[in-house]
């Protein structure tokens, strides 16, 4: 009964990392390119963060750290142990951004 179940769970995390490839696939095509990061975030499972090299980013969300990880094999993309250095600064944020993340604290406009 265990194996059954356990081809189940394999099965459903392949399926799984197919689907984030494909998705991973998609937002490098349109940014030229892309590499990422994955970054533990409880029982949620793994985000995957990614940043084009034209500066977009953006993220998804793996139901477990080895899904994300065969998910950004599959999509062929490089992954860096942190989010700092060089890899940080190919993100080019827009205005939202900048008064969500720093603009209402020095007195920007707030977006709510």
């Amino acid at each position: 009964m265990a194996d059954t179940k356990d081809t189940a769970d394999t099965k459903q995390a392949e399926r799984r990392a197919a689907k984030l490839a494909k998705q991973i696939s998609a937002f490098a095509k349109a940014h030229g390119g892309a590499e990422g990061q994955l970054a533990y975030i409880g029982q949620m499972g793994t985000r995957i963060v990614l940043v084009g090299e034209d500066g977009g980013w953006g993220d998804l969300v793996a139901p477990s750290h080895s899904v994300a990880e065969a998910a950004a094999e599959k999509a062929g993309i490089t992954l860096h142990e942190s989010f700092d250095g060089d890899f940080a600064a190919k993100v080019r944020t827009g205005p939202y951004e900048w008064t969500r993340m720093a603009g209402i604290q020095l007195g920007g406009p707030s977006n709510g």
